[in-house]
């Protein structure tokens, strides 16, 4: 007969006044600092560019990354009118990319009254608020909660070439998000 050796536990024992309770003991993420990043949108399909988007501002893309701390880095995009929709091409006045898709997918609000629901298509979107298309599906990556509201924060998005965060000497994305 063999004796087993008695493995430590990974949920550590905590005793209150009352009674013995059992806690998960989390390490806190020591303080880091910010990178800034440059992503040119020209071309880019609206989905894939906002994953890798998504992980960057969560700080999914570092080996420390914890799920309760804000560990991201900032993101710059540019070019953000010529982002574009996956599918067949076609022609458009305004639009460079112009799809199949830009033309179908719609975007909807409700107001809460009757007969409140507004839709809109994404070239009328693209036309009207460019940088809309791109922050509505990195926002929706993000966690629901006041933690995925800072790390939105942390997203600038400018139409045409330049941006006014130089002095932040951002760099590209890494290779393995690209």
């Amino acid at each position: 007969m063999t004796t087993a050796t008695p493995r430590t536990p990974a949920i550590k024992r905590l005793k209150t006044p009352n009674h013995q309770s059992f806690a998960l003991t989390v390490e806190q993420a020591a303080p880091c600092t910010k990178k800034w990043f440059v992503v040119d949108g020209d071309g880019q399909i609206v989905g894939r560019l906002a994953t890798k988007i998504a992980t960057v501002l969560m700080g999914k893309h570092k080996p420390d990354y914890t799920a309760n701390v804000d560990s991201g880095d900032y993101v710059v995009v540019v070019n953000i009118e010529r982002v574009r929709f996956s599918g067949r091409q076609m022609t458009h006045p305004s639009i460079p990319y112009f799809t199949n898709k830009t033309a179908t997918k719609l975007y909807q609000r409700f107001s809460g009254f009757p007969s409140g629901r507004k839709t809109m298509t994404a070239a009328d979107r693209l036309i009207k608020k460019p940088d809309d298309v791109l922050m509505n599906a990195v926002r929706r990556m993000l966690p629901k909660t006041k933690l995925g509201r800072d790390m939105l924060a942390k997203l600038r998005l400018f139409t045409g070439p330049s941006h006014p965060h130089q002095a932040q000497q951002p760099t590209e994305l890494p290779a393995f998000l690209k």
